[in-house]
């Protein structure tokens, strides 16, 4: 018993030293996406100020392919010794419900914090007689099918943001999908779909220049790059309506929790500072820098509220 005791606090020592120490040497962000995406432009606008906040290099791995399954399964392998990190967004609680994972979301992975909030932005071309999301309620309803809607792909937040508002309202819109922003974007801007549904950034500069007319954007509130457009759930009137497209940061599962404490207190720094702010305002991403347990809330709300959307919508990935 007495040499147990000795061990066991041995052990926890030997954490705690190497919590203080910690970080000794670079840092590595493992980014599931190929490099130019969302994830990856929000984690370097992330890097370099991190970096200089925690004394060490932060380096960023895009390890993309099988819709962000391939990176998320390396980083839930990685060493639990603080110098790896998976930087991913909010299908980190939808892929699960659309492959067959060789990982769990939650027992594998430790929440860190949820860094910033991004909403799908629902736009249409300025010549589109939609000038609003009663008009699309409205025309969905007058004449069922006639309206569709383009997404960055199946089974993405987008396409979910699409078939929420069908499954909330009643309405019967056809789900156009494309293979990510750009393509979705240009065929909106191109009259070949009646609106898109895409992450902000893939089109708020669009809207600035007067090529798009901003719809909703998807969160609870109002997104401080563009305070003038709506919420769904204000111009519906659903306040329940919330498709949060959010970027978070997680650690190997039994990473030390003063490691992760420290981490997150770094993060949370980092986006605070003006010229980060500024620039991922300017990518629509409204800063959070949650707790860690305000994360593992997120992950376990949202992995409960997608399955009854995805079974209802038929959703499947090819």
């Amino acid at each position: 018993m007495k040499r147990t005791l000795v061990l066991v606090l041995g052990l926890l020592a030997a954490t705690l030293a190497g919590a203080q120490d910690w970080p000794s040497k670079p840092i590595r962000f493992i980014v599931p996406y190929p490099p130019g995406g969302g994830t990856d432009v929000i984690a370097r606008i992330v890097q370099n100020r991190l970096g200089e906040v925690l004394g060490q290099q932060v380096l960023i791995e895009n390890r993309g392919g099988a819709g962000g399954a391939l990176g998320t399964e390396q980083a839930a392998n990685a060493a639990a010794d603080g110098y790896t990190f998976l930087f991913t967004l909010s299908s980190h609680t939808i892929n699960p419900l659309l492959y067959k994972l060789n990982f769990d979301t939650e027992r594998d992975f430790a929440p860190v914090t949820l860094i910033v909030s991004v909403p799908q932005l629902i736009a249409t071309q300025p010549g589109s007689p939609i000038q609003s999301m009663q008009d699309v309620i409205k025309m969905s309803k007058a004449k069922p099918g006639s309206l569709n809607f383009a997404s960055v792909g199946n089974g993405t937040p987008s396409h979910i943001a699409g078939e929420l508002i069908k499954q909330k309202t009643g309405i019967d819109m056809v789900h156009i999908p494309y293979k990510g922003g750009g393509p979705a974007v240009a065929d909106t801007l191109g009259g070949q779909v009646s609106f898109a549904i895409v992450t902000m950034p893939a089109a708020m500069s669009h809207v600035r220049a007067g090529k798009l007319r901003a719809l909703a954007v998807t969160t609870l509130k109002r997104n401080p790059g563009a305070p003038d457009v709506p919420t769904v759930a204000e111009a519906l009137k659903m306040p329940d309506y919330e498709v949060d497209s959010w970027y978070a940061l997680f650690a190997p599962a039994k990473t030390s929790p003063a490691i992760v404490a420290k981490m997150q207190k770094a993060v949370a720094q980092t986006i605070q500072l003006p010229d980060v702010k500024q620039k991922l305002l300017e990518q629509g991403a409204d800063t959070v820098g949650s707790s860690p347990d305000y994360l593992g809330q997120v992950v376990k709300k949202e992995l409960a509220k997608w399955p009854e959307v995805i079974k209802a919508a038929k959703i499947r990935v090819d």
